[in-house]
Formats: structure tokens, sequence, C-alpha cells
């Protein structure tokens, strides 16, 4: 075969491959199901070889369009994201940023409107997601990163670093079951975010507590956000990290009862793929998120 196979048949296959049903394939293209079976046939036909099997009324993928697959769909993903970026246009002043939400809520935004004051030609929008941004398939010019700075293709900028430690609203120091030393805690419920629950038992090992502390019946949420307000609230005791309650501390709102802190085995990044991370918007954003860094007060 000579240059690409037909732009039609491989919309074709890759709904029909998705949907692993000629007939809800024609339903999305808009088109018959006689139409999808024509066009299937005639890119099999270029490509020599049967991309379908049909085997009891169903229908499956062969070894070969298993793996032509996931290359179709790449395609077809980077040719939308391509028009959607030419088509909106005036993405020289938008700036996306991808971080966690609790890091947003907790740190980002109330530090945001300083940035908006100096730089307003610049819009900063904010997509908050706990997966790993893949910059090459989303529309994100840079993110913030845990780990330990190492990401294949990314520029990345250390950010800050953070303490984990127990936190709780100023009622539980005073309440009918104080909480004046870690082993007081044996009276109260400890709360789970997105730290888990090994990291409680780190903390409680620490100071000389049995982890199996940790085990027991707690509250357990799926975002460190969360847990930090039931904390606040008075549900318990949360397991912290100083960038996400520094706030909440200097409000008075959360407490530290104790002295003991743990070091984070990791940190937090700016990154950005090697190729635009010193574009003008980038680089300024990323600078001013490192100077914030720099001056924030010690919980």
């Amino acid at each position: 075969m000579n240059g690409l196979p037909s732009l039609n048949g491989l919309r074709a296959f890759e709904a029909a491959a998705r949907h692993l049903s000629f007939t809800r394939a024609a339903a999305e293209l808009n088109v018959t199901q006689t139409a999808i079976s024509h066009q299937i046939r005639r890119l099999e036909a270029q490509l020599g070889l049967r991309l379908f099997l049909r085997k009891n009324r169903s229908l499956r993928l062969t070894r070969e369009a298993q793996d032509y697959l996931p290359a179709v769909r790449a395609a077809f993903e980077d040719l939308r994201l391509a028009t959607d970026r030419m088509l909106k246009g005036g993405r020289d002043q938008l700036l996306i940023v991808s971080t966690m939400a609790s890091l947003a809520a907790k740190w980002l935004l109330p530090r945001l409107a300083a940035f908006q004051e100096q730089h307003p030609s610049i819009e900063v929008r904010i997509s908050s997601s706990s997966h790993l941004v893949d910059f090459r398939r989303e529309e994100v010019d840079l993110a913030i990163r845990y780990g330990r700075g190492s990401w294949p293709g990314l520029s990345a900028h250390w950010l800050m670093a953070e303490d984990i430690f127990p936190v709780c609203s100023p009622a539980l120091l005073k309440g009918p079951k104080p909480l004046r030393r870690p082993q007081d805690l044996v009276n109260h419920t400890l709360i789970h975010g997105s730290l888990s629950r090994e990291d409680w038992q780190v903390w409680l090992t620490a100071a000389g507590l049995p982890k199996a502390l940790a085990l027991r019946p707690g509250l357990s949420f799926d975002l460190s956000l969360m847990a930090l307000q039931a904390a606040i609230d008075g549900l318990g005791v949360a397991l912290g990290r100083s960038a996400f309650v520094e706030g909440d501390i200097a409000a008075g709102r959360l407490v530290v009862p104790f002295e003991m802190k743990l070091p984070a085995e990791a940190g937090y990044y700016v990154v950005a793929p090697e190729e635009t991370a010193d574009t003008p918007k980038i680089a300024l954003f990323r600078d001013w998120l490192i100077a914030n860094a720099a001056a924030r007060p010690v919980p």
C-alpha cells in the first residue's frame, strides 16, 4: 500500500473498535451500518489484513487490530487537539495550570490574586486533578507535581518541601478528653484523607505508639481538603501536610498539638514540557510560584 489508508475507513475502524459494534459506530458517525461495513472492508483490503472477527453474533478485534488501534486513536486525538487549539486562538495570554485540588484550594488560590494584580494581561486557569497530566494530550501549560523531580521529557523546578504532622481543632485541646500528648490519640478519631493509613502508621511509630492505632475505624476521605475540614469541625485528628494547613493554622482554625513532625520523602515541583518551559508566560508564573514558596511561614 502506498501512502495512508482511507481516513473514513480509519474513523469507522476506531469507532467500531471502541464500541465493538458496527451499529453503534454507525449511529455515532451518523451513517448507515452498511456504510460502516463497506468502509471497514475497504480498509482491510488496503491494509491486506483482517481487523474484526465475528463470533456468536459478537464482534472481536484481531491481534493486528489490537496493536493498530492505540496509534489510530492517538492520531485522531492529536488532530482534535490541534484543531481545537487553532480554532480557539488567543492562547498567548491564557495559562492553564494543573495541580491537586487540595493544594490549589489551601495554598495556591489564596495567593493567586496577587499574581493577577501584577500581571492582569495573563488569564490563569486552574485545572485540578489527581492524575499525572499528559502534556502531549491535555491542554495544560504547566503543573505542580509531588514527587522526586525526575520525569522524562519535562523540565522540573523545585518548589517546596513539607512536613507531615497531626492537626486538630483548638477545641480538642481542652475538651472532655484533652489532647496534650501523642498517647492521648487513643481517645480520639483519626481522620484519613489522601494521605494513606501507612503515613499515620509511620508517624505513630516515630512517636512511640503502636501503629495499629491507624487501623481502627475512623473517618476517611478521598481528598485532603475534606479531611482537613473534618478536623476543623472537631470531628477528629487529621494528618496534615504543611503546605495544606499553614493558612488554617495562621487563622486559628487548626492547631498543631504535638511538636514531632516528619519530613516527607518527596516534595513539590513546577513542571512543564522541556520545549515550552521557558516561554515567557510559563517562566513568569513558575518564578512567581517559587518566590511565594520561599516566603512561606513555618507552621
